[in-house]
């Protein structure tokens, strides 16, 4: 299909992306990530705010925002910002009939570079428009004043259903998803359940349905950190170890449980040779050792450094995967 734009609507290369914000209490930063918005190059943009009951400024900043911008502000279901995030898809899906277009998700605290979304766009919109397909970047890792400090970490591997079933590395405050990815991931949150963090089911399912996946080196936005930040930056020695540190205590193999339930629930959306591997990863988990380590193997599975793809095995040694 050609990519010339239509002389009778708009340019295929500025079509209307909704940016999806989770918000809670994020009133002392999100003047400033509104801002951000309203500076940006594609102008052509319309803001879906869910407050999760915030018992600060937010929602007066939200609506002082509203008066001059395309903004529509719902409650949220109080149930973390994974959900939340995850109750605007199913909520954008429900009002568009499941086709609600460009889509984009932001965070309360962050402030986009003026680019970030025409930069994402241009990525995307040369594209089959019936092939879903994601945006994502590194960003700046900035101080709790937005000061950029350091771009966040590269992703040297390739990303692919092998690497999303055993770790995330799509940020999502950087996702731009075209239309066909949007009517994916809104019907798949509909029939979702709990997840454990919102960009990396957005990571599996397109991965695993075959999506193009676009990784862009260059940072879009500065990733502000302070006491209140629900994930924070995973670039320092001390972060890794502590990341690590959940592989082997327990917690990533909760996480991987929730995982493979909310998959299953969406399995005839992935490839088949991805629902061969979810299920051959499932079953992998459950085995007893050499077995497990053998399965392990076969699956061809990977992070995206060394350390952690050791600590993946490890965690595999030890029942904890």
């Amino acid at each position: 299909m050609s990519s010339e734009p239509d002389s009778t609507g708009p340019a295929r290369n500025d079509p209307t992306v909704t940016i999806l914000m989770a918000v809670y209490n994020g009133g002392a930063h999100l003047a400033e990530q509104l801002d951000s918005l309203a500076a940006q190059t594609h102008g052509n943009w319309r803001l879906v705010a869910s407050d999760d009951g915030s018992a600060d400024n937010s929602r007066s900043v939200l609506d002082a925002f509203a008066a001059d911008h395309d903004v529509e502000t719902v409650d949220g279901p109080r149930a973390g910002a994974s959900e939340n995030f995850m109750s605007l898809l199913r909520r954008v899906g429900a009002a568009s009939d499941g086709d609600p277009g460009w889509l984009a998700f932001a965070d309360q605290d962050d402030i986009w570079l003026e680019d970030k979304l025409a930069r994402s766009v241009t990525a995307l919109a040369g594209i089959d428009p019936d092939t879903p397909a994601l945006f994502c970047s590194r960003s700046w890792i900035a101080d709790a004043d937005a000061k950029p400090l350091r771009p966040s970490p590269p992703r040297p591997r390739p990303l692919g259903f092998r690497n999303a079933l055993v770790q995330n590395v799509v940020a999502g405050n950087t996702i731009v998803v075209t239309p066909a990815a949007a009517r994916l991931l809104c019907a798949a949150a509909a029939e979702a359940g709990p997840v454990v963090i919102h960009d990396w089911w957005v990571y599996q399912v397109m991965s695993g349905a075959g999506a193009v996946l676009i990784h862009d080196d260059t940072p879009t936005l500065h990733y502000r950190q302070h006491g209140a930040n629900e994930i924070g930056a995973n670039d320092s020695a001390r972060e890794r170890a502590r990341r690590i540190g959940m592989i082997l205590n327990g917690r990533y193999r909760a996480w991987n449980e929730t995982n493979i339930a909310a998959l299953r629930r969406s399995s005839a959306r992935l490839l088949p040779e991805n629902r061969e591997r979810l299920e051959r990863f499932a079953e992998m988990r459950r085995a007893a050792l050499p077995l497990r380590l053998w399965k392990l193997g076969r699956l061809h599975l990977y992070r995206q450094s060394t350390m952690s793809t050791v600590a993946l095995w490890v965690a595999a040694l030890l029942h904890r995967l």
